[in-house]
């Protein structure tokens, strides 16, 4: 006796409580669908409390030299976000560690309203700086909350990437340029000493055969190495899987950005005794910034291509294909030395 083909149990059969999984499936995904709209509509509102800071940083990163990259910023979290998308995982739910940046954006926006308020000396650039540092608590915060632990650790370099449109504070810049402008007189009398260059030094300035400069904080190349610094760590993201590998190509940023300010010193030092003291308002002086930046970048990205070999070479899972281009910042050009 012939019998009618089972149906699809996965489909059809009900649960012991009745409930069909197919539903419960159904369910479950229009729950999540909820959960992030949710956070998207507690995105839009967040942003549209803090329009006004956003909107003065993304106006003065713009004409500024040293934040430019910031407008980038959230474009790139938001691919990265994107590129992760089918390793999201189906659990959502609120995180208690919702708690620890929700204190963090209200120390940060407590800190910066104070001040103001009381008529305190806070610049307007850290005014900016906390700001965004709230801002990118609260987020963070709000991702707990809606989305739950498991969705943030899924998206924790995107997220954490976002600290970026936080712009360094006065006191952090002033700092990392004196030290930059320091260690790139160092390695500016290495190359001068290797084409010997005759050269009488005090500090950072330099007395060549027919002219006199100074490394200065404004040629520093702060700016060159931080946005050096944020592509490494997009870079080891994207194509590396171990942790001393990434460690590795984002240390290497230091020396690198070291020593491609030196060599830019040493370059103008060494067209200004050749062919004379006019070279120091030629175009490699004034415009040569991003010559140098993209000259660092090919160092960088075989020492990358070495690492990411010895991944697949040792059996450790293949990240994306080098092939695809990362996004990458562009890095402009510093100031002049001063003469």
């Amino acid at each position: 006796m012939l019998k009618p083909p089972e149906e699809d149990t996965a489909l059809t059969r009900p649960t012991n409580d009745g409930v069909r999984p197919s539903l419960s499936w159904r369910n479950a995904r229009q729950a999540l669908h909820t959960r992030v709209a949710a956070f998207l509509g507690f995105a839009v509102l967040l942003t549209a409390v803090f329009i006004k800071p956003l909107f003065s940083l993304a106006a003065g990163a713009i004409q500024s030299q040293l934040d430019s990259y910031i407008v980038l910023i959230p474009f790139v979290s938001a691919y990265l976000i994107y590129d992760r998308r089918k390793r999201l995982p189906n659990d959502y739910g609120f995180s208690l560690w919702a708690i620890i940046p929700l204190i963090a954006a209200f120390a940060a926006l407590a800190t910066a309203l104070s001040p103001r308020r009381s008529g305190g000396s806070l610049s307007y650039h850290d005014y900016l700086a906390l700001m965004a540092l709230s801002f990118v608590g609260f987020l963070a915060a709000g991702g707990f909350f809606f989305l739950g632990r498991k969705w943030m650790t899924a998206m924790a370099f995107p997220f954490a990437f976002l600290i970026f449109i936080v712009p360094m504070p006065d006191a952090m810049a002033d700092t990392l340029e004196t030290a930059s402008a320091l260690a790139s007189a160092e390695a500016a009398n290495l190359f001068f000493n290797l084409t010997g260059t005759p050269t009488l030094r005090e500090g950072t300035v330099f007395q060549l055969p027919n002219i006199v400069i100074q490394v200065g904080q404004e040629c520093s190349g702060i700016r060159s190495s931080w946005v050096l610094f944020i592509t490494s760590l997009i870079a080891a993201n994207l194509f590396l899987k171990s942790g001393w590998r990434r460690a590795v190509l984002v240390c290497f940023v230091i020396p690198l950005g070291i020593a491609r300010n030196g060599l830019r010193v040493a370059v103008i030092g060494n067209l200004c005794v050749q062919f004379g003291p006019q070279m120091i308002h030629s175009l490699i002086h004034r415009r040569g910034g991003p010559l140098f930046f993209t000259l660092s970048l090919i160092p960088l990205f075989l020492l990358l291509w070495w690492l990411h070999r010895g991944e697949g070479r040792k059996g450790t899972p293949e990240s994306e294909d080098l092939g695809a281009s990362p996004a990458l910042l562009a890095g402009g050009s510093e100031e002049s030395s001063r003469t």
